[in-house]
């Protein structure tokens, strides 16, 4: 009796505990979406120049994935539950550092200690959502990712909100954003410490539960794995494209103002956080490749129409561009655990890893670009990377035992 109990409760969804975690990822990702969001304060107050705007993100971005692989390989062996609030008081010092910041070097440094916090974050967070899911890893990853998404999209509003008018010292105040979120995960870690036992029923590849996969050979795994990684090169470099140049894209094609251009950037991302909500459930109803292939290649004609639109086609675009593609993210990271069962640590903080550093790098290229080439080049030749979706007819179908 006291089996089946256990049992069963192992496999109910902590909803409770999966909307604390996806508040955890809204504060830490508004955090970071303040650094692209501030980028023309930036530019115009450190006389910067594209290439070292896109060196900020490269810094930033790097040491969100340089340590997650690590970080989720270790806590796959060894959870360590107060890594939550450890990542989040980085974050909250490299915010407190940038507000300060009126030097490119301690710029640099500051967006250093913000993606320190994100990398160690990010693995533990997903691992929870993944613990909190109750066999519905679809939708937990989906409520795991919205936060973060709408936390994006946040920053560049609360930068034109409270930022562009009063300048970059009011910063300082999204610290305290980060501390009510330390005091949360104070109180999260308690439940995840007293519930690691829900681990133990993901992890067994052979038993024929709901949401586990059939035997598929090493090599197709791996090779799936890789396909899948490629499809988050065609996404990340594109969504960089837009996180930290569309407001100078719109600044410059349309001579919008810094604060109107953030409204915009605002809209695209608010519209990227609810395509991430839809694309997990969805996922878990139609399967996760379907998802995959209507968000990356569903989203070219948008792309490739966007550069020759007037402003506002450009924001009704960019909002589809937004919704479409982040559907995504969640598909990809819970078909990667599905494939790969025992180490949902180590995935997501690939993945995740992976993602953020295809980002760095190729915002940093991008900036190079924009400086040889000019802003809305950049933006007609990212438009073509959504084509690189047709490879998803090479990913191997998952069946549900």
């Amino acid at each position: 009796m006291t089996t089946d109990k256990g049992t069963q409760v192992a496999h109910n969804t902590a909803f409770t505990v999966l909307l604390a975690v996806s508040f955890m990822h809204l504060s830490n990702d508004t955090l970071q979406s303040l650094i692209p969001a501030m980028y023309p304060l930036l530019k115009e107050g450190l006389a910067l120049n594209f290439s070292q705007v896109g060196l900020i993100t490269l810094v930033f971005q790097l040491c969100s994935s340089l340590f997650q692989p690590v970080i989720g390989w270790y806590t796959d062996k060894k959870p360590q539950p107060y890594s939550l609030p450890i990542g989040m008081t980085f974050s909250m010092i490299g915010v407190i550092m940038l507000s300060f910041a009126h030097t490119f070097p301690l710029v640099l440094f500051s967006v250093a200690l913000t993606g320190l916090g994100s990398s160690v974050l990010h693995p533990e967070a997903s691992r929870l959502a993944y613990m909190a899911s109750g066999g519905k890893r679809g939708l937990a990853q989906s409520i795991f990712q919205v936060g973060g998404n709408f936390g994006s999209s946040l920053g560049p509003l609360l930068a034109a909100l409270l930022i562009a008018p009063y300048g970059q010292s009011n910063l300082i105040w999204f610290a305290l954003l980060a501390l009510v979120c330390i005091l949360l995960m104070l109180r999260v870690t308690r439940w995840y410490k007293n519930n690691l036992h829900r681990l133990k029923p993901a992890e067994k590849p052979k038993i024929a539960t709901h949401g586990m996969v059939d035997y598929i050979p090493k090599k197709k795994v791996y090779f799936a794995i890789g396909i899948l990684l490629v499809l988050i090169f065609s996404k990340y470099v594109y969504l960089t494209s837009i996180t930290s140049y569309y407001t100078f894209y719109l600044i410059h094609k349309f001579d919008v103002s810094i604060q109107h251009s953030q409204y915009l950037l605002f809209l695209y991302l608010f519209a990227a956080a609810v395509g991430t909500f839809v694309g997990g459930p969805v996922g878990d109803r139609i399967g996760r490749k379907y998802v995959i292939w209507i968000s990356i290649l569903g989203v070219a004609p948008f792309t490739l129409a966007m550069p020759h639109l007037s402003l506002l086609w450009t924001v009704l675009f960019s909002v589809f561009i937004g919704f479409i593609l982040s559907s995504a993210f969640s598909a990809i990271l819970v078909y990667a655990q599905e494939l790969m069962p025992g180490k949902v640590g180590l995935i997501a903080g690939f993945f995740f890893g992976f993602a953020f550093g295809v980002a760095g790098i190729g915002s940093a290229y991008l900036g190079r670009l924009a400086d040889s080439i000019g802003i809305e080049q950049v933006y007609f030749i990212c438009s073509f990377l959504p084509l690189i979706g047709l490879i998803t007819v090479f990913l191997p179908n998952v069946k549900k035992n």
